[in-house]
């Protein structure tokens, strides 16, 4: 069919050319027809994004190091210098190594004070205090002398370094007072007129610390005489070293005790012959403190064994040392608990120093904490304001309380602590539940103010009442830095009410039995200072500045309002 196409085709191209001039000599051509060529795109193999190898060499990095060659290159570019804006700097207060503070003030109140430091060398260091406090009473309605003085010296000598450091002391303290707290309408003037009612007390002590970086973290003894013009002595010794190491990562301490005392009274409340007492305390306090994130956790035992050397039973006791604490919410607010128990040695020397006006006819012996179990919540209401409420459970065994000895009209002892005006010491078995809270702000570093409660409830096993125990103590103070050469500040507190006993006896009439409820009182304190350099400041103190008569003790009122002002200089040598 195609060649019929082709001869057609032909044919007419023929005769087309046979319409041309005849005398054209066109000639022959071959025409190639040919069909137009369409290209298209076939199938491509893709390739793979993540290849697979099968080298092993080409998985191992190459450590590829770069070398930096650096040049100075000159710049003309002069950048401007910042100027720092004018701080107003508060001059930094120097440290004096020195001071004496003298005061005197109404009811002849006189104060010195008196601290020395010296560096005998880069590591050593000499030191001495001497503090006086003296008055020459006027309370008001006090028939007998109500003055007393109070004065003591302390030497120190030690030395620093970094792998130890210690120091040895030496002190003596003088203690006059008066038992003029003589029951209203009981004694004639005659009577009065025979009291001697002073009482002086002596203390010497010698001791020292050592603290090395070892094991031996911190060690210290002391051995101390006490004695009064009574004819009583007593004798203490007590030493505590304490040992810190760490094993598998936990810290284990471990604290030792030895607390020797031994004393003696010239007679009884009646004048009976001397009575003795001793007392050797060993014990032995290991703990491991573990700590956990937000959880501190130290727990600890204690062993202590208590041999009477005079009278009295040589025991042995177990107590728990538990504490932990826990952040729940960082700083603002921390969980705290505990158990602990001890074994508390009691002294003559520190009944006086609570209650100035005890007989000197005590019996002396210790007390079993048996434990303390307390619950608490501290931490930061502001970043300047910080809290801490506490409740607990107190259990004691032996528990010393204070009460009047009374007056016996058939005493053959004339004393001047026999006629109803000193105290003798009871123990009774105590517990105690208490609630305490404190508050602490700083507005500012020139305004500090504190607030502090502490509330109690007692029950007693023999005796009646808590002798002497107020149910309620509230104090307070605010600071005020007013510029900088002018401070301030005052001191508020409360104490409830307490009870006591005092019981009158005679062979002829039958003296009914006196409970006395000693009211509860309240004493407002200020100061003001002004510093006229940075050496020497003045000062103006005020007590009682509500001038409370309330009674501190049975029978004993306190001074009235007082005023007291001085100055104190600062020094080196």
């Amino acid at each position: 069919m195609k060649q019929v196409k082709y001869i057609v085709a032909v044919l007419f191209l023929t005769q087309i050319s046979f319409a041309q001039k005849k005398d054209d000599n066109i000639g022959t051509e071959v025409v190639n027809v040919v069909k137009p060529y369409t290209p298209t795109i076939s199938d491509a193999f893709k390739v793979k994004e993540t290849p697979t190898l099968d080298d092993e060499e080409t998985l191992k990095k190459e450590n590829i190091k770069y070398n930096i060659f650096s040049f100075p290159v000159a710049s003309t570019f002069a950048p401007s210098k910042g100027k720092a804006a004018n701080v107003d700097k508060s001059p930094e207060e120097k440290i004096f190594s020195n001071y004496l503070t003298l005061a005197a003030g109404n009811y002849g109140t006189a104060n010195v004070e008196l601290f020395v430091t010296e560096n005998v060398s880069n590591t050593d260091y000499l030191g001495g205090m001497l503090r006086h406090s003296s008055s020459q009473g006027g309370i008001d309605n006090v028939i007998l002398d109500d003055k007393f003085m109070n004065t003591a010296l302390d030497l120190t000598y030690g030395s620093r370094t970094k792998a130890m450091t210690w120091n040895a002391d030496l002190g003596y303290k003088n203690q006059i007072y008066n038992w003029y707290g003589i029951p209203p309408g009981v004694f004639s003037d005659a009577t009065i007129e025979t009291i001697d009612e002073q009482q002086t007390y002596h203390t010497l002590y010698v001791g020292g610390r050592l603290g090395l970086s070892s094991v031996l973290k911190e060690s210290s003894i002391k051995f101390s005489r006490f004695w009064d013009a009574f004819g009583s002595a007593e004798n203490r010794f007590v030493a505590k070293p304490s040992l810190e190491f760490d094993i598998v990562e936990q810290k284990i301490k471990a604290d030792f005790i030895l607390d020797y005392i031994s004393g003696s009274f010239d007679q009884d409340i009646s004048g009976n012959p001397s009575y003795k007492y001793g007392f050797t305390n060993v014990g032995f306090q290991p703990s491991v403190k573990i700590q956990k994130d937000d959880l501190t956790i130290n727990a600890g035992v204690g062993f202590f064994y208590s041999a009477a050397q005079e009278e009295g039973e040589s025991k042995f006791f177990i107590y728990p040392q538990v504490t932990g604490s826990y952040r729940v919410v960082g700083d603002l607010m921390i969980f705290y608990a505990g158990i602990e128990g001890t074994l508390k040695q009691n002294s003559y020397h520190d009944f006086v120093q609570e209650n100035f006006f005890v007989a000197p006819t005590l019996g002396v012996a210790p007390t079993d904490q048996k434990f303390d179990v307390y619950v608490g919540l501290k931490g930061k209401l502001a970043n300047s304001v910080s809290y801490n409420v506490r409740g607990s459970y107190l259990s004691e065994e032996n528990k010393p309380l204070f009460k009047s000895y009374g007056y016996d009209e058939n005493n053959p002892n004339t004393d001047g602590y026999t006629f109803g005006n000193s105290f003798n010491v009871l123990y009774d078995n105590v517990k105690t539940i208490s609630f305490f809270g404190e508050l602490k702000a700083d507005f500012s570093k020139n305004v500090t103010f504190g607030i502090n409660g502490t509330f109690n409830s007692y029950t007693m096993d023999a005796q009646g009442e808590a002798w002497n125990l107020p149910g309620i103590k509230v104090g307070a103070n605010l600071d005020v830095n007013i510029t900088p050469k002018w401070y301030a500040g005052t001191s508020l507190f409360f104490v409830g009410e307490r009870k006591d006993q005092f019981i009158r006896s005679s062979l002829l009439i039958d003296y009914p039995i006196q409970n006395v409820t000693l009211d509860s009182y309240f004493d407002l304190n200020a100061h003001v200072g002004f510093k006229y350099s940075e050496r020497l400041t003045f000062f103006l103190k005020g007590n009682n500045l509500a001038n409370q008569d309330y009674q501190r003790w049975l029978n004993y009122p306190v001074q009235g309002l007082q005023v007291l002002g001085g100055a104190s200089y600062k020094f080196d040598f």
